[in-house]
């Protein structure tokens, strides 16, 4: 099994977005800085202001969200999970491309970190 971490400005936040919209559960909450999520065999370390790896480095540079770099959150309906992202007021970073394995969209979680929804092609 892999696991991801993600910086978040928000644990709460990103708790309730990658549950309630991605369909992850709670695998294990450390007070308000961290919490660990499952969904099937991916795993995501979500952390929060207050946790070690949130700390600066050596050289001062502080890690924060975003980037490009992203878990893949694959789906069987990707036309209804961007309806629900959408209704929820999810922050696209472009609209569903159709590639040769499948389709996909990039979105962010409430701290700007990009994932990526993905419906592989038949």
């Amino acid at each position: 099994m892999a696991v991801a971490r993600y910086i978040v400005d928000d644990v709460d936040a990103a708790l309730d977005f990658y549950t309630e919209v991605l369909g992850f559960e709670l695998v294990q909450r450390w007070g308000p800085p961290f919490a660990s999520i499952g969904k099937g065999d991916q795993q995501l370390w979500i952390s929060g202001p207050g946790t070690s790896a949130r700390k600066a480095m050596p050289g001062g540079e502080e890690p924060t969200p975003g980037g490009w770099n992203r878990i893949v959150v694959e789906v069987e309906d990707l036309e209804a999970v961007v309806a629900q992202l959408r209704e929820r007021g999810a922050t696209f970073r472009n609209e569903p491309l159709e590639g040769p394995g499948g389709t996909q969209v990039l979105i962010e979680d409430p701290s700007g970190n990009p994932i990526e929804v993905f419906q592989p092609g038949s």
